[in-house]
């Protein structure tokens, strides 16, 4: 072989070696990190409550003995008892919260979370952590503020507004009822509120994880809600939507009055409850009337 050959061959054999090598280095920076990864560390939190100030640093072995069997050590609602768990544990990563006094979309004040801690959830497997101290309850809710990013980012909306709650009387009631099909509540919560709407079987919530509509029907003297138990509590709900399940917020579509009315009506469907809107229903024997719009009232005449 020629020496110009052999070293046009030298030449060649580099090339392809330095290709090669530059292919690999492409590869291996398309390629993951693999291998364990230290924990990212989470910011600090706090919570405010009153004048009470929750730190999450200090709840952190409470978490992991009363929260974390349910809701996991991350937070993502995977803990070793979610398997057999239904509803399924709230997952704290997505910030996405059921019962607030914010408007749908927006994180929960502390106040919020602070009392869902303390009045737990009807129909689920979230106790009532009463035997907490208010100290721990505030520490907790600060330490759930660690597992999303959007308590760095965002601020909790503002409390919706609550008015004064109008007397109860069959106008209201009757007018709750036509309220309640107007909006199609009973596509899932059943004509009778029974929670068997035909839509009922249907729903999921934001989890794809099938979820029931309440079942009025069954509530008794000491039923709660899934966000508390009183008038206010319902009037809220409808203000506020039921965030991450298919229960909207009906604060773009109905004025505060007829919110009340349907609060009004929906008591009566809780027939074994004993309330004054079913003594109201009772005093006018028992059938509801059909609701008769009123007329608009007419402007005055502009005459000369």
């Amino acid at each position: 072989m020629s020496q110009s050959k052999a070293m046009h061959l030298r030449s060649l054999t580099l090339y392809l070696a330095a290709l090669a090598l530059s292919a690999m280095a492409v590869v291996a920076q398309d390629a993951p990190d693999v291998g364990p990864h230290p924990p990212t560390p989470t910011k600090p939190m706090e919570s405010h409550i009153g004048n009470l100030v929750g730190h999450s640093q200090n709840a952190k072995s409470d978490f992991r003995r009363y929260c974390a069997g349910c809701h996991g050590d991350l937070g993502d609602g995977n803990g070793e008892n979610a398997a057999w768990i239904d509803p399924k544990p709230r997952n704290f990563t997505l910030a996405t919260f059921k019962c607030r006094s914010t408007l749908t979309g927006t994180l929960p004040t502390d106040e919020d979370l602070y009392n869902s801690i303390g009045r737990g959830f009807a129909n689920s497997n979230m106790p009532i952590w009463n035997t907490l101290s208010p100290q721990q309850r505030a520490d907790l809710v600060a330490y759930i503020k660690t597992f999303s990013p959007r308590w760095e980012k965002e601020k909790p909306g503002d409390p919706i507004s609550i008015p004064a709650e109008p007397p109860v009387t069959i106008e209201s009631i009757s007018h709750g009822k036509a309220l309640f099909t107007k909006l199609e509540c009973w596509k899932c919560h059943g004509p009778q509120g029974k929670g068997d709407g035909p839509s009922a079987s249907t729903l999921t919530d934001s989890q794809d994880q099938p979820i029931r509509p309440y079942n009025f029907a069954a509530g008794t003297e000491d039923s709660r809600f899934k966000c508390g138990s009183t008038n206010r509590d319902i009037y809220k709900i409808f203000m506020t939507g039921v965030d991450g399940t298919p229960m909207p917020s009906f604060a773009d579509t109905i004025q505060p009055n007829d919110a009340w009315d349907l609060v009004h009506f929906l008591r009566t469907l809780q027939v074994n409850r004993p309330s004054k809107e079913n003594d109201v229903l009772k005093a006018a024997g028992g059938k509801i009337p059909a609701y008769e719009e009123k007329p608009a009232a007419n402007p005055p005449s502009g005459g000369s």
